[in-house]
């Protein structure tokens, strides 16, 4: 009796059916992770094929950028470095300057100030009229000499063709003949009171002129009343004959060793 084989039911799977399969089974286990588990195992690490633990393209490309990016930032962390640094040097070189230019501008002002101080002094200053003279003939000496009884002033000794100097800063109010006086000058001194000079053998100022202490003005000699040649000295507190003040007194009022 011949038996004939069952269709359907108990046919064994062919091979291709028995693959797929396989391959859905395996995709439903990395879905659900267990193949990436199993593939980071030690113990299975261990076993696998030399080729497959080698990195792949894509891993070494990650390691060069992350080198590459790691050089660039320490490039552009040196160059901001850098950057900062020439910054740091131009703006202390220019406060530097500032500074130096602040330095150079006080000690002009110093120096402008010290010139003034310095011309101030000399404005204010007082010398003798003749230098290296002294006095002849004292204040308020009596004798024929004189229409008044007495000395108006004071005498120089002065060799006739002696420069005679403004005793201090003034102005000219009278420069020529003054009768008994022959040549002489009279000047306006800077604090309001006059000194006379008289017997000059030349004048060399004019009225309204502005002169300095110790500036020529004029040359001894022996013109008008005179017995020779010297110079005739005045303080005054005005500019006419009268109101003559002590001469000597007057200098050293004004820091004159007379």
């Amino acid at each position: 009796m011949a038996f004939t084989r069952a269709t359907g039911k108990h046919r064994a799977r062919c091979r291709m059916s028995r693959r797929s399969a396989s391959v859905a089974g395996a995709a439903t286990l990395a879905a659900t992770g267990v193949i990436s588990t199993l593939a980071t195992s030690p113990a299975l690490a261990a076993g696998t094929d030399v080729a497959a633990a080698r990195p792949t393209g894509l891993t070494q490309a990650l390691v060069i950028n992350d080198s590459l990016a790691g050089t660039i930032d320490a490039q552009a962390d040196a160059q901001r470095r850098a950057a900062a640094e020439v910054r740091a040097k131009a703006a202390a070189k220019a406060e530097a300057a500032r500074e130096a230019e602040a330095r150079a501008q006080e000690l002009r002002a110093e120096k402008e100030r010290a010139a003034r101080a310095a011309e101030r002094e000399r404005l204010n200053a007082f010398q003798l009229p003749i230098a290296g003279s002294y006095v002849t003939t004292g204040y308020r000496a009596g004798g024929s000499l004189w229409s008044s009884g007495s000395h108006s002033g004071v005498d120089f000794r002065a060799a006739s063709g002696t420069s005679v100097v403004a005793v201090g800063a003034g102005t000219v109010v009278e420069a020529g003949w003054g009768g008994s006086y022959g040549n002489n000058i009279v000047l306006r001194m800077s604090d309001g009171t006059y000194t006379q000079y008289g017997h000059l053998s030349s004048v060399g100022v004019a009225v309204g002129q502005s002169v300095t202490p110790g500036q020529p003005i004029g040359v001894s000699g022996a013109t008008g009343n005179v017995t020779g040649p010297h110079l005739h000295f005045e303080a005054r507190t005005g500019p006419d004959y009268g109101s003559d003040i002590d001469p000597v007194a007057y200098l050293r009022a004004h820091g004159v060793n007379v």
